[in-house]
């Protein structure tokens, strides 16, 4: 959505915009001529959010009343709803952070009367679980009925229902993202971290069907559906291809340069016992681990295919990054700034 040539830009609110996906969405807003709010938390980075042209506002999620003031006296055209959290200590986190910060954001905006033209929540494909796991496998449907398997899945379709009950008076959309990777990404660098080191790891015997979504691909959808698609809508995100398990470490390979390595394809049993003691040392550090339950439910699922078709055809959304031309440009920006 480019602004048009006047000189009061239309206004957009992002949340979570000090993270990976977030700040690609300020940059985008600030190319298109949008005046930037980006919303932080005092302990939020602005490592990535160094343009004069942004404006911040703090905003505590965790309290309706608190953000309720914190929004008052503010309007925005548009919010966007990336804040959220993909990793917990204690999976009662993930509801207070992803469910009822959310709950919270939007009850404040309503209350405040704010004359909105368009919400957009950041969900994600998580939501639907493990379904169509026999082979051949076929693609997840809107229609189909989720079963998420993991307490991030499960957070983020409690969020869906609760936008779901609030009325025509509040337009939103919601996007579903599949696995996001990109610069600045932190979960897929691990695994480049390993393939530098001449190690590869895959888990499972059994074909998996994986989809890939770059970030400035979401980042595309998300400014189409501030004036595209119908309120309440649901639309799934990757780049429209299917892609095997070995496909992202190969191309990561490929990338690094790297002249041999190591791939280790291990069973399912072995992930299961690696992820329990990376949450049990977790919880005794009083940290997040990437090793977690959560994570053993993602890579033992096998089928994460799902029908892009009503977003091309209601959006106009066409990916423009393949997995190899992601993973290109990733790879580079990891180089350039010195991750690997």
């Amino acid at each position: 959505m480019q602004q048009p040539d006047n000189p009061a830009p239309m206004s957009i609110l992002i949340t979570g915009a000090s993270g990976f996906i977030g700040s690609f969405i300020v940059e985008e807003a600030l190319r298109q001529g949008f005046e930037t709010w980006a919303a932080v938390r005092k302990s939020s980075s602005r490592r990535y959010l160094l343009d004069s042209r942004i404006h911040f506002i703090e905003l505590d999620l965790s309290s309706e009343d608190t953000v309720r003031s914190q929004l008052s006296g503010h309007t925005f055209d548009y919010v966007v709803h990336a804040a959220g959290a993909t990793k917990c200590l204690h999976h009662d986190d993930f509801l207070k952070v992803n469910h009822q910060g959310t709950v919270n954001l939007v009850n404040a905006i309503l209350k405040l009367q704010m004359p909105m033209r368009r919400f957009v929540y950041l969900s994600s494909l998580s939501v639907y679980g493990a379904i169509h796991e026999q082979r051949p496998y076929q693609e997840i449907e809107e229609n189909d009925t989720p079963r998420p398997n993991t307490a991030y899945g499960k957070s983020k379709l409690k969020t869906e229902r609760f936008l779901d009950t609030i009325g025509s008076d509040f337009n939103y959309i919601i996007l579903r993202p599949t696995g996001v990777y990109g610069p600045r990404e932190k979960d897929y660098f691990l695994m480049a971290k390993s393939i530098r080191q001449h190690l590869g790891f895959s888990v499972g015997y059994r074909q998996q069907d994986i989809t890939f979504v770059y970030v400035r691909d979401v980042v595309q959808a998300i400014f189409l559906c501030l004036d595209r698609g119908m309120s309440g809508r649901k639309y799934f995100l990757t780049d429209g291809n299917i892609y095997q398990s070995s496909d992202f470490s190969d191309l990561i390979h490929e990338e690094l340069g790297s002249s041999w390595w190591i791939r280790i394809k291990a069973p399912l049993w072995v992930l299961r016992f690696v992820t329990l003691i990376g949450e049990s040392i977790g919880r005794l550090k009083g940290q997040s681990s990437a090793l977690n339950n959560d994570k053993y439910n993602i890579l033992r699922q096998r089928n994460w295919r799902c029908n892009i078709e009503p977003t091309c055809d209601e959006l106009g959304y066409h990916p423009d990054y393949s997995l190899r031309d992601g993973v290109k440009e990733t790879i580079a920006w990891y180089k350039e700034n010195q991750w690997l």
